[in-house]
């Protein structure tokens, strides 16, 4: 007969040795991650607020050679932090070992807009990066790794990493207009004096720049149509500037929380209809050009971490001019960087 204490040590032999099988560590890599959004970014990640309480997480930090130090710094603060689900901290600025077996890959680094330099600059050094970066997940990452492109111009900058990655499915590559979804979910919020999760099919359409269009149409009604038409657009397109103006900084804080919604509604899935980034193909009834990384909407389909776009909804007339302006945008933005990249 097997005694009391003896049966308890084996019962909880057998539940660690079920936990250890069945939660691997993942491997997920930062880039730039050495920056500001990536310091408010890592500690959620680490502690299991994207991917799971369960699942154990290799992080990688890449970012440029001059930045080692900084990463060596960034390091000590996880290691610190003594987080159970955190096995490992891996910093490089090497992309082979960056993205080796990735499982996530948040790209966050990118090459910003400094003063004097034209778009066309802009867009040419940004190409080099992603292009780069593209094809390490193309040749080093699992094949079923999810890629969230967060550097500016982020859409295109998803565009270029994304056909650099021929491998790798189209549609395991977003970029980050979450943030700006969270924006107007929440102006609408305080309009409303209501909780800013009250607030519905909110969809952000386009590019993540001053021409994107926040549409209120579908979600929670605000009988105020020179608001909705004037000063709540322009807030959600110039947010980011403001925050600028008012800390001198660009957005962190809220950047890293956009972040972590859209990976962790990507890992898990959600019943929510959001807005996501999502590469447009034929047959979308909304008359935009193909091959865009174009902001739409789009619900979980609830397997598989399985998407599908939410297609034929009402269009008015001035929605269209605001959507067809920021396609516009991402139209001139995609073929000048298609010009670099086939230089």
């Amino acid at each position: 007969m097997v005694s009391a204490g003896l049966e308890l040590l084996l019962s909880r032999k057998l539940v660690r040795l079920t936990l250890s099988r069945a939660a691997e560590p993942i491997r997920v890599v930062v880039t730039g991650a050495a920056g500001q959004i990536a310091y408010s970014l890592l500690y959620s990640i680490a502690k299991g607020d994207v991917f799971g309480k369960d699942q154990p997480i290799v992080l990688i930090l890449l970012d440029i050679p001059p930045m080692l130090p900084v990463l060596d710094g960034v390091v000590m603060e996880l290691q610190d932090c003594a987080l159970p689900l955190l096995k490992e901290v891996i910093p490089t600025d090497k992309v082979e070992v960056g993205f080796k077996d990735i499982d996530a890959a948040i790209l966050v680094g990118s090459m910003p807009r400094k003063e004097g330099m034209e778009r066309k600059d802009l867009l040419k050094a940004n190409v080099a990066i992603f292009k780069t970066q593209g094809a390490a997940l193309d040749k080093y990452a699992k094949k079923t790794v999810r890629v969230l492109v967060v550097g500016n111009p982020a859409n295109t900058n998803c565009l270029i990493a994304s056909k650099s990655a021929p491998s790798i499915p189209k549609e395991n590559f977003s970029c980050l207009t979450r943030l700006d979804h969270n924006r107007a979910c929440s102006q609408v919020a305080m309009r409303c004096g209501v909780s800013s999760d009250q607030v519905k099919n909110v969809i952000i359409w386009g590019n993540h720049s001053s021409t994107q269009y926040p549409d209120v149409h579908h979600a929670l009604a605000v009988k105020d149509d020179a608001w909705l038409q004037g000063d709540f657009i322009s807030t959600v397109q110039q947010r980011g500037a403001a925050v600028i103006k008012a800390r001198k900084l660009s957005s962190a804080m809220s950047a890293a929380k956009a972040i972590c919604d859209h990976m962790r509604d990507i890992w898990f899935g959600t019943k929510e209809v959001v807005s996501y980034p999502w590469s447009v193909r034929c047959g979308n009834s909304y008359g935009i050009p193909e091959d865009l990384i174009y902001s739409l909407h789009r619900p979980d389909q609830g397997q598989n971490k399985t998407w599908k776009m939410v297609d034929g909804l009402p269009i008015n007339g001035f929605s269209r001019a605001k959507m067809d302006a920021t396609a516009a945008e991402l139209v001139e933005e995609r073929d000048t960087a298609l010009d670099f990249l086939s230089q």
